[in-house]
């Protein structure tokens, strides 16, 4: 597939996404983690405006000055911008103008991409679309939010439904590996990001990593044994949570008439005991583990044995702190905000999930997130 058609492919998916929102549901809110459905449909066009119209595309003219200011999301390089916080306060510019930025944004990027690049502005333009693909996950998960807290449980669609994806899971056991020198990070031809670079070698002991994940009845267990009030299984940072919180089960889960319901994609449905539990923080899978006397694979261990089993319907939590692999060196310019400077209080997860897009995952993709975040379809892997 060309340049073109990945472009096209890509900014059409993100619109396919929207498709069954109403309008109301574009403008939203609940918390900061969450952005508005319309934030990300003008966030992501910005980002080829920023990047590649404006400096590198001859009398290319800015949609609206002011979108600079709207729709940057942290580059501090670019300038200022609206506070993470205050995004479900723009009522304006309405979602029908940001659909005609889109739409403006993309005439100028087929024209542009018919001309003559450089590698280095190929290489911008796939970052760029790697970065909307990154939104494109961010957006199912961020409406399932936006839904799921609506006392009314919504449906956001009752043709799709992400769950039928994922394979029953049936506990098969643990995969022994061998004490060695293993290779850690990205370094074949394709796209990564740059936290993926530094080729290295690590040491690891010898270990064992489930072949499955855990399931929602195998969580339930751990529920009904009081797991949640049983400090001896957590992190003090993560009982604290738990108390601060009132947490009691994984995100999205009521009960009801004493039988534990959860919310989908498609609405309110029972709790299935096969399926693999998500929506869980690191300090839930941190303290399941524990409960199971076992722990969470560190990064290097869930990499080096991850061509032995099946992953990808969950993005899974390690054990390890997001840190800057041996070399690594931070671009310059905005660039170099794209993740270096997340390298702190953040855990890595490793796979993708039911919502990753078709292509955009590989065994050394290091996704990142604060330890009590569980919007994201995350779920737990155990090793010991």
């Amino acid at each position: 597939m060309n340049l073109t058609e990945a472009y096209k492919r890509v900014r059409n998916y993100t619109e396919q996404i929207c498709q069954p929102l109403k309008t109301e549901d574009y403008v939203v809110q609940p918390v900061v983690d969450v952005s508005p459905p319309k934030w990300h449909l003008g966030h992501t066009s910005w980002f080829f405006e920023t990047f590649v119209l404006k400096p590198h595309s001859f009398a290319y003219k800015e949609f609206d000055p002011n979108y600079n200011f709207v729709f940057n999301s942290y580059y501090e390089t670019i300038g200022a911008r609206v506070i993470r916080t205050d995004r479900g306060n723009l009522s304006r510019p309405t979602v029908e103008d940001i659909y005609k930025y889109r739409a403006y944004v993309d005439e100028a990027m087929i024209r542009f991409l018919s001309t003559e690049l450089t590698d280095e502005l190929r290489d911008l333009i796939v970052l760029g679309l790697n970065h909307e693909e990154q939104h494109q996950e961010l957006l199912f998960t961020d409406i399932k939010y936006i839904l799921g807290h609506n006392p009314l449980f919504p449906a956001y669609s009752a043709e799709l439904n992400v769950n039928k994806q994922v394979a029953r899971i049936a506990n098969t056991g643990f995969l022994d590996v061998p004490e060695g020198i293993y290779k850690i990070g990205h370094s074949s031809d394709g796209f990564c990001f740059d936290n993926e670079l530094g080729v290295h070698r690590v040491f690891l002991e010898p270990y064992a990593i489930a072949c499955q994940l855990v399931n929602n009845g195998e969580y339930l267990e751990f529920m009904r044994d009081g797991g949640y009030k049983d400090h001896r299984w957590w992190h003090a940072e993560g009982l604290d949570w738990v108390k601060k919180n009132d947490i009691t089960a994984p995100m999205y889960w009521h009960k009801i008439d004493g039988e534990w319901y959860n919310y989908t994609v498609n609405g309110l449905v029972p709790v299935d005991h096969d399926g693999a539990v998500c929506h869980i923080s690191f300090y839930e899978a941190s303290a399941y583990a524990a409960w199971k006397g076992m722990r969470l694979a560190t990064e290097f261990e869930w990499e080096a044995a991850s061509k032995l089993f099946e992953w990808g319907s969950r993005w899974e939590w390690t054990n390890s702190a997001f840190l800057p692999y041996p070399g690594f060196k931070k671009a310059e310019g905005a660039a170099g905000e794209y993740n270096g400077k997340f390298m702190v209080n953040q855990m890595v997860l490793r796979g993708a999930s039911v919502v990753t897009p078709e292509g955009h995952s590989r065994y050394t993709y290091r996704n990142f997130f604060h330890p009590y975040l569980r919007w994201q379809y995350t779920g737990i892997r155990l090793a010991k």
